[in-house]
């Protein structure tokens, strides 16, 4: 990490401008002296962070638990949205200015000196990436940013703490995770599961062969959201309306291809819609299809059949499939079944082998013979890599020891591409072949949809 230092407004520019950067505001500077809590961690070992992308997740999640640790500080948020609201429900505001106070409300709470003036603050990421002061950058964008910002980030010797699903594309996964190792760079794929007790329990379980030998596993996906947030029924929210006041909607399309303003189109709604995501598939199944990877030991390869069948919705914009099951096939045998489906629980994964079976949830583990939960993993055995205290903590822990986390770029790049594989699959209709190891298909129809173009004057 980087030693802090004040930078004036000239350079700044100057450096910005070096960078293709048009800048639109310059905020203030932290001193790094005047952060963290005073006499517990040294400026020189505090992590500084600049955060793209502030919806929901960005912080509420994201945000809020990197603040929560002593030696990270932010020092630079970005996003396209000034300032959001009503998006769920009217009880939450998101953007970079709601985003700004309460990073400020924390810092004013904890500088002991009350030097505190500050963050970087713009609707630009490519001034967070100019800016050497910066040692990591959190990106909690929509899923077809992730790729370019990460790049970019890592190019300039940032290490990356990225949202779930890490892709939009297999070519764009190959191509980060390559970037990622070329630079040796720390890339943390963001997902909470690889983090908590019963999952990482289970699949522990799985994989030291405490049901016998693994056949099945199962992953339930929702097929409607909470509260009913997977394609909104107002039609009039797909119609073109004006572009909100402070919002930069065509920064916002960035790569995807142009098209009119609308607000079903942006915000949470961008999952549904193949510009930006890949739907529920990608959203849950980076989640759990990156677990059903962990505890098959498939996590740096992947399945070499893919049968997938999916339901369309006829909506004039949401385009991602609404219903589905996809078979995947694996060369150890082990087969992948993903499915939608309306439960309670949301989303979950059951795996089955020769000898019973292993349910995880949020708080409980569930197994047939129950005499399962009871089995002590020996010292000699497997023991799968993982951080009781999240996925932030995890990333900050490898950014000052050089370690590669729990959920590195090459893992979440081969779990992200089963999820695209099963949406080739239904686009296409038909079973495909895959080499996991070219990473091709055997159908010239099915590798074309490997990559996507890009949108003028953004590339890779």
């Amino acid at each position: 990490m980087s030693q802090r230092k004040n930078i004036s407004r000239r350079k700044f520019l100057k450096r910005a401008t070096a960078a293709g950067v048009v800048a639109v505001s310059f905020p203030y500077v932290i001193a790094s002296s005047a952060l963290g809590k005073a006499g517990s961690i040294t400026p020189s070992n505090r992590i500084t962070l600049g955060f793209v992308g502030l919806g929901q997740h960005g912080t509420k999640v994201n945000l809020q638990n990197f603040l929560g640790n002593a030696d990270a500080q932010v020092v630079a948020l970005c996003d396209v949205d000034r300032e959001s609201s009503g998006y769920f429900g009217g009880r939450a505001v998101f953007g970079r200015e709601p985003a700004r106070r309460i990073v400020e409300m924390h810092y004013g709470r904890a500088s002991q000196s009350g030097t505190y003036k500050g963050c970087y603050i713009t609707a630009d990421w490519r001034e967070v990436i100019a800016c050497d002061d910066i040692d990591a950058v959190v990106v909690s964008t929509p899923d077809h940013w992730h790729v370019p910002i990460s790049i970019a980030a890592v190019k300039t010797g940032k290490d990356v703490y990225c949202e779930k699903p890490l892709t939009l594309t297999v070519t764009e996964g190959r191509l980060l995770s390559d970037t990622v190792q070329r630079y040796n760079r720390v890339l943390q794929t963001g997902s909470s599961l690889r983090a908590s007790d019963t999952f990482h329990r289970a699949a522990e379980l799985v994989c030291n062969g405490r049901i016998g030998r693994l056949h099945t596993i199962w992953t339930d996906l929702p097929e409607v959201y909470p509260r009913g947030k997977v394609y909104p029924n107002a039609e009039r929210d797909t119609l073109p309306m004006p572009v909100p006041e402070g919002f930069d909607y065509d920064m916002w399309l960035g790569p995807a291809p142009w098209a009119p303003y609308t607000k079903g189109r942006c915000h949470w709604n961008f999952r549904w819609i193949l510009d930006y995501s890949g739907g529920v598939l990608t959203d849950f199944g980076g989640h759990y299809i990156d677990q059903a990877q962990w505890a098959n030991d498939t996590e740096y390869t992947g399945p070499i059949e893919i049968d997938g069948k999916g339901e369309f919705p006829s909506s004039r914009l949401y385009n991602t499939a609404k219903k589905f099951r996809i078979e995947y096939k694996y060369a150890n045998g082990v087969r992948l079944i993903c499915r939608s489906k309306y439960s309670d629980l949301v989303a979950s994964i059951k795996y089955e082998g020769t000898e019973g079976w292993i349910m995880p949830g949020r708080r409980e583990l569930m197994a047939y013979p129950e005499s399962i939960l009871d089995s002590v993993i020996g010292p000699n055995e497997t023991h799968l890599y993982t951080c009781r205290q999240g996925p932030e903590r995890n990333f900050l822990d490898c950014v000052h020891t050089r370690r590669q986390p729990f959920y590195p770029a090459e893992v979440g790049h081969r779990s992200t591409t089963v999820c695209h594989l099963g949406n080739i699959s239904m686009l296409l209709g038909r079973k495909l072949k895959w080499d996991p190891q070219k990473e091709r298909f055997n159908d010239e129809q099915a590798n074309r949809m490997l990559s996507r173009s890009m949108r003028s004057p953004w590339h890779l």
